[in-house]
Order: structure tokens, then C-alpha cells, then sequence
């Protein structure tokens, strides 16, 4: 069961995830964050049900002469809550602007 409401940096992780970036260093280079934020945004995500991953096959990585990757992918619940996180988010944002309109006022009085 995911904890609510997700932070910034997991809202990051999974909108980058349903844009189709599908593994770590592709992640971080869509977010802009460190893979120790990443990294661990991932293990939280994916125990909290929102993703979930799959190893790629040895053959290819010993092809390409790379350690394997793993493939991470949005779940159902994943998209519902990257709905709703987006959604807190935008009416946090709402709710900021509209005190700070409300707050102008006050200051071009003093």
C-alpha cells in the first residue's frame, strides 16, 4: 500500500517512468536527480506496489559488454497515484499562489 502523499522526488521518478525511461542511469538523466535519490525512490516504489521490474537477459548485457539492467515499468496503482500526487501538487501550487495574492496586499499598505 503506497504512503501518500508522495514526495516530489517520487512523483519525479514515476513521471519519467510513464514517459518510458526504463532504467536507472536513463532515470536519473530524465530527473536531473542523484542516483542515491533514485535509487532508493525505486526500492520505495517498487515495495510500495507503484512499479515493478524485471532483470534484462544476461545474453544481451554480455553482448553490449555491460552489467545487466533492470527494467522498471508503472503498475495500475502506480498510474493512479501519479495521478493524484500530480494532482496534490497542482493544488498545493494553487493554494500557494492564491496566499500570496492574498499577502500583497497587506505589504504595499505598510
Amino acid at each position: 500500500m503506497p504512503r501518500l502523499p508522495l514526495s516530489p522526488a517520487l512523483l519525479d521518478v514515476l513521471r519519467a517512468l510513464a514517459a518510458g525511461f526504463r532504467y536507472g542511469f536513463d532515470l536519473i538523466d530524465a530527473t536531473g536527480l542523484p542516483g542515491g535519490t533514485v535509487y532508493p525512490a525505486l526500492a520505495r516504489l517498487e515495495r510500495d506496489g507503484l512499479v515493478s521490474s524485471r532483470w534484462e537477459d544476461q545474453r544481451i548485457a554480455h553482448r553490449d559488454k555491460r552489467p545487466p539492467r533492470r527494467y522498471y515499468e508503472v503498475t495500475t496503482a502506480g498510474e493512479r497515484a501519479l495521478r493524484a500526487g500530480v494532482a496534490a501538487l497542482r493544488e498545493r501550487e494553487r493554494a500557494t499562489r492564491t496566499r500570496f495574492r492574498l499577502l500583497r496586499p497587506l505589504r504595499s499598505r505598510a
